[in-house]
């Protein structure tokens, strides 16, 4: 993928005085009386924001929240607009509406410098429609970071290059294991996916989750691994629970041989052992999905563990990505996010990234 302009390229004679539309992602958690539960979203708009008020552009902000049908309440941005006025030290302007002929005129009201939040907007038209019709298209610096990571980091590591590749469904996670087997060294799996890998291999898995109709496929990228030359690493043994609940019984079994009536939820203490070991030797590492039902306290410690010796590696210099998805929520909630090199908000633009998949609002952007 060609390198995009970012917003660093553009200096005060692109920005002065000039309407600059910044699509930017608040889709923020709010509680049942809108307030604000997790303000990271917000966060990282802001020094793309400032960058441009610092360049006396009229800054004008287009988000969605939700999937609403017309303007809701449930979905307004308006309870984000305090919050927003705090981080970027100016008070923050609202439309209340993003098209029509009250928008125009407060758009050409705002002073050089200032902020106008337009009200949420659900289209593509605000990624990939506006960026045709509007010169130059940049990358906010958080995309920047986003693709120089996740295209750059993935496209050119530094070797050895991990993956740790967990979540509950093979399914969901086929493009990225096959992408991943052209570009790493080291392939770790955890997570519920781990079971059809077991039971492709002939072992029990008790009443663990299984894709019965993913077990060939499973197969194929075993075989696939041994070809490639990467080290595929599945869990030694497993945390077994005799329900699914955060008090459910458990017990650590091997691998092999999940009794019957008793299913995995968390990979266990050796596997732990050996995963940290193949990661020690590793430069660059992605991590996507968790390895267990990390929301039970009980079926935690493997993806706490993997998070803990990401934040060690990164200290020590290894590149730490977290590529998106549930694995971004153990590393907050492990209070690990500033220790990693990356995290992607990106969600599941984040996996097509990973998958190699070229995203529209990317490609719309003008190449530097």
């Amino acid at each position: 993928m060609a390198t995009k302009k970012s917003v660093g390229d553009l200096k005060e004679a692109d920005l002065k005085g000039k309407k600059v539309f910044v699509r930017v992602d608040l889709n923020v958690p709010l509680d049942d009386n809108f307030n604000i539960t997790d303000d990271t979203r917000i966060r990282a708009t802001v020094p793309t924001i400032k960058y441009l008020m610092g360049y006396g552009a009229k800054v004008i902000l287009t988000s969605h929240l939700g999937r609403p049908k017309g303007v809701t309440p449930k979905y307004s941005l308006k309870p984000l607009v305090p919050r927003l006025s705090e981080l970027l030290g100016v008070e923050v302007k609202m439309a209340n509406d993003c098209i029509g002929e009250e928008v125009e005129k407060i758009v050409a009201e705002i002073p050089e410098g200032c902020v106008l939040l337009l009200e949420n907007v659900r289209a593509h038209a605000s990624t990939e429609g506006v960026a045709k019709y509007l010169k130059p298209s940049v990358a906010g610096f958080l995309m920047q970071k986003e693709l120089d990571y996740l295209v750059g980091a993935v496209g050119n590591p530094k070797r050895p290059f991990a993956a740790i590749v967990g979540g509950s469904k093979v399914s969901s996670k086929i493009g990225v294991i096959e992408s991943l087997l052209e570009k790493v060294d080291i392939l770790l799996l955890g997570g519920g996916m781990m079971f059809t890998f077991y039971k492709a291999q002939g072992h029990s898995v008790g009443s663990s989750l299984v894709e019965e109709d993913k077990l060939n496929l499973a197969t194929s990228l075993l075989e696939k691994s041994k070809s490639k030359g990467v080290s595929l690493l599945l869990p030694l043994d497993v945390v077994v629970a005799d329900k699914f609940a955060a008090d459910a019984n458990s017990k650590v079994v091997s691998a092999s041989c999940i009794p019957d009536g008793w299913m995995g939820l968390d990979i266990g203490p050796d596997s732990i052992k050996t995963f940290s070991e193949a990661l020690d030797t590793t430069k660059t590492i992605i991590w996507n999905g968790p390895m267990g039902v990390f929301e039970f306290e009980k079926f935690a410690a493997g993806t706490e563990a993997i998070a803990k010796k990401l934040a060690d590696l990164g200290g020590k210099g290894v590149t730490t990505i977290i590529g998106g998805g549930d694995s971004v929520a153990a590393v907050e909630k492990a209070g690990l996010a500033d220790k990693m090199s990356h995290i992607s908000t990106g969600g599941g633009a984040s996996l097509e990234l990973l998958e190699g998949k070229s995203l529209p609002g990317v490609l719309a952007l003008n190449d530097a």
